[in-house]
């Protein structure tokens, strides 16, 4: 897996186009001036959270005694309801119910953007290619920076495209996301069986 292609992964498990109509409802009651601000923390709380897999995240999987297989195959299992939840939405989104008042890490940081497919695809990437380190920092910081960029100019995206473009962009999104999970998930399984 190549930096850019890591990137691209990590862009689209965190699916900041599917997040800006969650953002808009989370923050409507929230003055315009104060809104760019909440996203900006909201995103950095979010990268600091995966820097944290990043970075622990072999000595959490040996600490749990979790094999890379496993987390493969758990991963892709949960990549893959999250992109169905994307492409065929609730009423409660994709999340659930959203707590009132201004957010703080729930809902918008954790699960939004760091919820459990960036985190196991983080761990993923971690446990697969250690040595690598520094490239998956530098798709860290590069698939943030672009999720940050997108959430924070979310209102005008939104008059831009309308409701109904940001509803198919969700959902191409949510498509890709589903060939990812089954990609990870047969890539889990087949490393399950040569272990046999």
């Amino acid at each position: 897996m190549t930096l850019a292609s890591a990137a691209i992964l990590l862009l689209l498990v965190m699916d900041p186009f599917g997040g800006i109509p969650l953002f808009l409802a989370v923050l409507k009651n929230v003055e315009e001036s104060k809104r760019r601000k909440i996203v900006l923390r909201e995103c950095l709380l979010a990268f600091l959270v995966l820097l944290v897999f990043l970075l622990l995240g072999q000595r959490l999987l040996g600490l749990l005694q979790l094999s890379q297989t496993s987390l493969g195959i758990a991963g892709g299992i949960v990549l893959f309801l999250i992109a169905i939840r994307i492409i065929f939405p609730t009423r409660q989104g994709i999340f659930g119910d959203l707590p009132e008042g201004e957010p703080f890490l729930v809902p918008l940081a954790i699960p939004l953007i760091a919820g459990p497919s960036a985190i196991a695809t983080t761990l993923l990437l971690v446990a697969r290619w250690p040595e690598r380190r520094l490239d998956w920092f530098l798709a860290l910081v590069i698939s943030c920076a672009v999720t940050t960029l997108t959430l924070s100019l979310g209102s005008r995206i939104a008059e831009l495209l309308g409701q109904r473009g940001i509803s198919a962009l969700e959902r191409l999104m949510g498509l890709i996301l589903t060939a990812v999970a089954v990609e990870m998930f047969l890539a889990g399984v087949k490393d399950f069986i040569q272990h046999l």
